[in-house]
């Protein structure tokens, strides 16, 4: 399993819903290792307060193994971006400049439409059977189109699907076998790991800047921001930026923008952003306290959620609750397509490329990785954008 978050957070590029996808086609489709309704069950849980595709390595990683399985999950899934932010932090900070890797993110965007429409497309199969069911999807589509809070719009799906209830909402379901998440594995499921800590070692000691404040109110700021962490990564944005660049600041508005590229030319979830403002501040201590500070608040609310659907799963109610969610969890995935369809597609050319990703990823189900390479390779040569 720990090999598994590894890949996936290396290669999770556009965030959000776009790792949800790649989540979906290796642990539902693939390797089946959750069911599909459960899976969007800990995609709609994931919605509250945090990084949601974080959340969702967390609940899967729970379902399978338990506490230790969820933060075993959060942190390789968290790894790789985190340790490409502080290897990227320390090369702009030395240099000044952005490393020139913007270019081939031209040729990821295509992909990412793909990738998000497929899982969209495999969900709505199973999941919007029945008018309701789309009218459901739909209005969860329009509403975050229009920005509503995620957590709003499932909450209200949620209240629906008390009122009509699965056999209206969902229809008649085929019972399916009871499975199993199977044990605990009694190794640790590290050996992984090593190859990519290595990255922290090297950039260690090589801030230039002497530390801008101590790591305690470092620590205690960025809990703060991860308490108001809700609405996804851009919501962040938007408050580490009003908070870090006009009333403390601590970077410099030119500095806080190249924060936010640099934590989006890397996968995993822009939360990554704080990992940059805390190299800035105190280097590589500062860079890890930042983002697990900011974090911590989401991991001890899915910890009493994921408990809590271990107890609750099984009850009428809860069923009533998230046959409702369901449908509105799809229309969330789909709208995340519509939302970035103008800035990844922006010719002829980029829009081709995601038909035919499209096309790699369903018809004749290619690893999203490959297709992300092909992607990225058209771009470095000049055929995207």
């Amino acid at each position: 399993m720990a090999a598994l978050f590894l890949k996936l957070g290396a290669i999770g590029f556009g965030g959000g819903m776009a790792v949800i996808a790649l989540m979906e086609r290796e642990l539902v489709r693939r390797r089946r290792l959750v069911e599909p309704d459960e899976f969007l069950h800990g995609v709609a849980l994931g919605q509250l307060l945090g990084p949601f595709a974080l959340n969702a390595a967390f609940f899967i990683g729970y379902r399978r193994h338990g506490l230790r399985g969820a933060f075993l999950a959060a942190f390789c899934f968290l790894l790789p971006s985190v340790s490409l932010v502080i290897l990227l932090s320390f090369l702009y900070f030395r240099f000044h400049s952005l490393p020139a890797l913007a270019g081939v993110l031209a040729g990821l965007g295509p992909v990412v439409i793909a990738l998000i429409l497929s899982a969209a497309l495999s969900a709505s199969q199973r999941v919007l059977t029945t008018w309701p069911a789309w009218v459901l999807g739909i209005a969860a589509l329009v509403a975050s189109l229009a920005k509503v809070n995620p957590a709003l719009t499932l909450l209200a799906a949620g209240s629906a699907g008390l009122f009509f209830g699965p056999r209206i909402l969902l229809g008649p379901r085929k019972p399916s076998a009871p499975r199993s998440p199977g044990p605990p594995s009694e190794k640790p499921a590290g050996s992984g790991l090593p190859p990519l800590l290595g990255v922290v070692p090297v950039v260690a000691g090589a801030s230039t800047q002497v530390p801008a404040l101590g790591l305690v109110p470092l620590v205690i700021t960025f809990f703060k921001f991860g308490l108001v962490f809700f609405g996804g990564g851009f919501v962040l944005v938007a408050i580490l930026s009003h908070h870090l660049v006009h009333d403390l600041q601590w970077l410099s508005p030119a500095e806080f923008l190249d924060g936010v590229a640099i934590s989006n030319l890397t996968p995993g979830p822009i939360a990554v952003l704080a990992t940059f403002v805390g190299y800035k501040l105190a280097g590589v201590p500062g860079a890890l306290l930042a983002t697990g500070a900011l974090l911590t608040p989401a991991l001890v609310l899915m910890t009493v959620l994921c408990m809590g659907y271990e107890r609750f799963r099984n009850s009428e109610r809860f069923a009533d609750f998230m046959s409702g969610v369901s449908p509105a969890v799809v229309g969330l995935i789909a709208s995340a397509a519509v939302l970035l369809w103008a800035p990844a597609i922006p010719s002829w050319r980029a829009l081709l490329l995601a038909a035919a990703a499209l096309g790699l990823l369903l018809r004749f189900r290619w690893h999203p990785a490959f297709v992300l390479a092909l992607g990225a390779a058209l771009a470095a040569f000049g055929a995207i954008p």
